[in-house]
């Protein structure tokens, strides 16, 4: 979020963060939008720990529907996302995941590369389908493995892709969507 919010002051990213949720109410990304004057909101999928029920995702489409959302940007946000909340905003969700998808789909990507013995890895912005990271790619960015990288060097690396990478397609896609 920090990236996104350091683009928009910037003026490289023509958006408004409208409203940030999460399903972790002790996030670290509720306290930053507050402190932007962001409103911010907890997703309950208690007692769920990965489970998105659907009540929740129409509780949250209704959500961000009322705070005038028009595209929404997932990140850390580790549920899979299905009906009715892909209904509500169809081809309008994007998703950062640390890896060159299709290659490392799901959690711990970057350990994944690490203990597959791959030569690169990276960052992939794709559209969220009904499916694990399975939706179109909107952009990638490459990060070699290096001899003696472990999944926590890995994962920094590939951060730093990350934050840059997804201000860029945002921007791109919201003016794709003449948003």
């Amino acid at each position: 979020m920090q990236a996104i919010l350091d683009a928009i002051d910037a003026g490289s990213i023509d958006v408004r963060i409208s409203i940030v949720l999460s399903d972790n109410p002790g996030s670290y990304i509720l306290e930053r939008a507050r402190a932007n004057g962001i409103p911010a909101g907890i997703i309950d999928c208690s007692p769920h720990r990965m489970k998105f029920p659907a009540e929740v995702q129409e509780e949250t489409a209704r959500r961000l529907r009322a705070a005038g959302v028009d595209l929404v940007c997932l990140a850390g946000f580790m549920r899979l996302v299905k009906k009715p909340l892909l209904d509500a905003f169809p081809s309008r969700i994007l998703n950062i995941h640390p890896s060159l998808l299709p290659a490392f789909p799901g959690l711990e990507a970057w350990r994944q590369a690490i203990e597959a013995g791959a030569g690169e890895s990276g960052a992939t912005v794709h559209v969220v389908d009904s499916g694990m990271d399975t939706g179109p790619v909107l952009g990638q960015a490459r990060v070699p493995v290096l001899p003696g990288d472990t999944p926590e060097t890995l994962h920094a690396r590939i951060q730093v892709e990350e934050h840059r990478l997804y201000p860029e397609m945002i921007a791109a896609y919201a003016r794709k969507l003449k948003l």
